[in-house]
């Protein structure tokens, strides 16, 4: 079986390289993956997602509004005020804010900008809800996660801690009466779509986008774009989570409040819209008009697929992919890293993406009152583009502030695309260490990164659609395994908030692992002032 996996991985995602030679293989490719993302992003799929992130929700009794002032404080709040949470630690571990970094170095990618433009171009203006929607039930759905991910996460041989859905589900779910062969079933799936996905979602979609942006933008081929960013993706990777993490926590803060800046900008310039951009996103979430000039009934479908799908691609609720470096943190409680999983969802979707929606829908490129988006646009330099998701919000740009907005945008992508790539180096890494053993993890590394150079000349909409399908099939085994432990999450919660806020002496929960317990019991909390 293991060999399996590891002679699939390159056959599947080395097709890529070889489409110059053979474009009947990639054509191939997609009439697979049609199939299969088909079946994984149909109506049952998504109806699981918001029910998995409603039931969360009702469980922990709205911990993301009841406790919104809390949660703050314990997460960006303390970054502020507490050197616990920032500083550098002398093992294997790494802080909770570096945490923070390299998980949202993997969600906050070409997702907050591509993805929003494409959701928003098929599904129109209503698409924007239904993401609103899909982060209020995902702030605890990544919380879910990252709490079981802290309870079930054990150390490997080199003294790292190794967490997340592939542990919960072996380990919790497995020692449930009956559920040892699906929690064992269920874990192995996940780590094997996990290494997939991340030569997909987590690299050449996002390198993609990269050699796309700086082609259009700066007239770079995108072979040479590939070629420089596998070799500084390699620089970093192969250092392994500490180095990746040094880097995630200087580059991500820089990236988001750089990006922010510019799409604040846009929307004061543009403030007058406000009435007119809120008022077509709620009459397109409930189709009181059809998307893209269809008709109305297909027209909510789009909106609400649209806004699903591309939401759970920008901030990863749900596929169980960002506990793997949270359960990385050097801290005891499961519930204050859950936090920083409410934080993430929060500050990707509900922020980010909302500011580059109103960006888009402001701009005049999007007929309000219809949904459709322009075919073309003009250019302050004369020229004529056709616009496409890869290069909508940098037209948007464009119209205000020239060539150099698209800079801009081909800029900030960049530097979100690259990080996204450092991030899910690691995920990838810990679903090759699951299925393959710790030996395999160089080997790995390597090949990632050779690949990068793939995403660089793989075509647009396959290496986007190959995301889509990848993050179905994560998704359904650790959604699985959630609503399984759900009832372990509210108790954990409930223990939390009886000892830190109603003054309960109640003996803490740390971890499902007697021996894991007791060390951190007596063990001194790295963030005991947070």
């Amino acid at each position: 079986m293991k060999k399996w996996v590891w002679t699939l991985v390159p056959l599947m995602m080395t097709g890529s390289a070889m489409a110059e030679e053979s474009g009947g293989f990639l054509e191939g490719v997609a009439k697979v993956n049609n199939a299969v993302n088909g079946v994984v992003w149909g109506v049952p799929a998504l109806v699981l997602l918001a029910f998995v992130g409603l039931l969360m929700t009702v469980l922990t009794k709205v911990f993301q509004v009841t406790h919104f002032r809390h949660w703050i404080k314990k997460t960006i709040g303390a970054v502020f005020s507490d050197k616990h949470v920032t500083n550098h630690t002398s093992d294997r571990s790494i802080s909770q804010f570096q945490s923070l970094c390299t998980a949202l170095a993997a969600t906050v990618g070409t997702g907050n900008i591509v993805g929003v433009a494409g959701a928003i171009m098929v599904g129109g203006p209503g698409a924007v809800f239904w993401m609103w929607i899909m982060a209020f039930l995902g702030m605890m759905t990544n919380y879910s996660e990252n709490v079981l991910g802290i309870y079930y996460r054990r150390k490997n041989s080199r003294g790292e801690w190794s967490g997340g859905a592939m542990y919960y589900l072996r380990d919790g779910l497995g020692a449930k009466k009956g559920g040892k062969t699906a929690g064992k079933v269920l874990a192995w799936l996940f780590s094997a779509f996990c290494l997939v996905a991340a030569f997909g979602i987590g690299n050449m979609t996002q390198v993609n986008s990269i050699s796309g942006n700086m082609e259009t933008v700066f007239g770079v081929p995108g072979w040479v774009t590939g070629l420089v960013i596998m070799i500084l993706v390699g620089l970093v990777v192969v250092g392994g989570l500490k180095r990746i993490a040094a880097v995630t926590e200087k580059i991500v803060p820089f990236m988001v409040i750089l990006y922010m800046i510019g799409t604040i900008v846009i929307f004061f310039m543009n403030i007058h819209q406000i009435g007119a951009v809120f008022s077509a996103i709620f009459r397109g979430a409930f189709a009181t008009e059809a998307a893209a000039g269809g008709m109305v009934g297909y027209g909510i479908r789009l909106a609400i697929e649209q806004g699903m799908k591309r939401g759970v691609f920008s901030n990863e609720a749900g596929l169980g992919s960002s506990v793997m470096v949270h359960s990385n943190s050097n801290v005891k409680e499961p519930v204050k890293q859950g936090m920083w999983g409410i934080f993430e969802v929060f500050a990707d979707t509900i922020v980010v993406c909302t500011l580059t929606a109103f960006a888009v829908l402001s701009s005049g490129l999007v007929n309000l009152e219809t949904g459709a988006t322009a075919a073309e646009y003009v250019t302050q330099a004369g020229e004529t583009i056709a616009l496409t998701k890869a290069n909508l919000v940098s037209s948007v740009f464009n119209m205000r502030f020239g060539f150099a907005g698209s800079a801009f945008i081909a800029v900030s992508i960049m530097l979100f695309a690259f990080s996204t790539v450092l991030g899910w180096s690691h995920y990838g890494t810990k679903a090759c260490e699951y299925l393959l053993g710790e030996k395999r993890t160089v080997p790995y590394r390597i090949l990632f990164v050779l690949l990068v150079f793939g995403g660089a000349v793989m075509g647009d909409n396959l290496a986007w659609d190959l995301a889509d399908t990848f993050n179905g099939l994560m998704m359904i085994p650790n959604l699985i395994g959630v609503i399984a432990l759900s009832g372990v999450v509210m108790k954990i919660t409930r223990n939390y908030i009886s000892r830190t806020l109603k003054g309960s002496k109640e003996a803490p929960m740390y971890s499902a692992f007697p021996d894991i317990q007791r060390e951190q019991e007596l063990a001194p909390d790295p963030s005991e002032n947070n």
